[in-house]
């Protein structure tokens, strides 16, 4: 199996190189390339066993002769051989190399003060954090929260440079970055800081004057009171955000349709399909959509109406609604692939069908697994419960599945 092309931008194998650390080299190599421990020693000349033995620390690299041959095995760039963390750049996970490399220098200079915060710098400032949104929807918040957080720290420390619109710019792409970080720590379960960022978002939105900024993160709280079942704060932030003076056509949609679920989740069906229906004609007419919900159209859509589908038990609808959100999303969404898809098997499973409900969670299982965690692992852990409740062979099925790969 040949390493994915962008595999040494990745900054925890970059970390990792840096500090010889083989345990989480190999390991991370494996995610990455979606390498099983046999494939990997095949390429390094070790056995399976002996891949294990170093992943898990049960066993140091301390011969020269198979450090070389990791080194070798998996191509690993010879300039970043005992490279120091701290010198290590903050690239993007998707950007081509050499773009890569010209906008972090330009961050590193701007930062540095030997360049003043300029339209130019703030673009390539966007541009990385645009990279780094869409990388986390195939690589997961966890392997993304870490670079982002450590360009936010650039970033920010840049406000007292910049005067005038420069300012309102900086601020605003401020308060982009703050909703990014809130999304990856809900993404994580981790509300208080989740909720520390979505404040600190809201605020700068303010100040940057970007209603629709604000708008938007406001519906993400409101996602994130549904998470923990709150349907009512959630329609409640929802409405509040769908009333945000200046707000876009694609903004107000999503905030709709969060207020639509927030109903479903309280078991208001007729508050939920009005809310549904209205955001369906408001997304079918927007062509407005802000880059920050880049994601958002009909496909999207669909899925989410599914999930309220779900909430008010009727099965067959959100099995229709799920599958035919599913198939417009793009092999590279492989987070929304394995929530949805987890979703999905959970409604096969409401409807008492047991193959169909396996087949969906094998589909997204090694998903839910690497960057799925701990929503879809979850929901994949509730359909083998419901399908084992049951009395479904398909839930034992799906449970031995499930702790092969814990």
């Amino acid at each position: 199996m040949e390493p994915e092309p962008d595999v040494w931008a990745h900054p925890r194998l970059r970390a990792a190189v840096a500090v010889e650390d083989w345990a989480a080299l190999l390991k991370g190599w494996r995610v990455l390339t979606r390498a099983n421990q046999s494939e990997l020693g095949a390429r390094v000349g070790l056995s399976q066993p002996d891949v294990s033995a170093i992943e898990n620390r049960r066993r140091a690299v301390t011969s020269a002769e198979v450090r070389q041959r990791i080194i070798q095995g998996l191509g690993v760039p010879v300039e970043l051989l005992g490279a120091a963390m701290t010198e290590m750049p903050l690239p993007s996970l998707v950007l081509p190399e050499v773009v890569a490399e010209a906008a972090v220098d330009r961050l590193r200079r701007v930062g540095g003060g030997r360049v003043r915060v300029d339209a130019d710098s703030l673009e390539v400032m966007e541009g990385l954090l645009a990279s780094h949104r869409r990388a986390e929807d195939t690589l997961g918040s966890r392997v993304v929260a870490g670079v982002v957080a450590a360009q936010f720290e650039r970033v920010a420390g840049l406000y007292g440079q910049a005067r005038g619109p420069l300012a309102d710019r900086l601020v605003k792409l401020m308060a982009e970055y703050a909703q990014f970080l809130a999304w990856m720590a809900q993404d994580q379960d981790n509300t208080p800081v989740a909720l520390g960022w979505f404040d600190r978002s809201y605020d700068w939105a303010l100040e940057a004057g970007h209603g629709d900024l604000a708008a938007t993160t406001m519906s993400m709280k409101a996602h994130l009171a549904w998470s923990k079942g709150r349907g009512r704060a959630c329609v409640r932030l929802a409405e509040a955000a769908a009333g945000t003076a200046g707000v876009s056509r694609a903004t107000r949609a999503m905030a709709l349709q969060m207020a639509g679920r927030g109903c479903a989740l309280d078991g208001d069906a007729e508050g939920a399909y009005r809310d549904l229906d209205e955001a369906h004609r408001v997304i079918r007419e927007a062509c407005d959509a802000p880059p920050w919900l880049y994601f958002y159209g009909e496909s999207w859509f669909s899925a989410q109406r599914g999930m309220a589908d779900l909430h008010l038990r009727a099965w067959g609808s959100a099995v229709d609604h799920l599958v035919a959100g599913l198939a417009g999303f793009a092999p590279g969404f492989r987070r929304d692939r394995a929530w949805y898809g987890a979703c999905l098997a959970h409604a096969h499973a409401g409807a008492g069908e047991a193959e169909a409900a396996l087949e969906a969670a094998l589909a997204v299982v090694r998903d839910a697994a690497e960057v799925g965690r701990p929503h879809a692992w979850g929901e994949l852990h509730a359909v083998a419960a419901l399908l084992l409740r049951r009395g479904a062979r398909e839930g034992r099925v799906l449970v031995d599945v499930l702790a092969g790969l814990d």
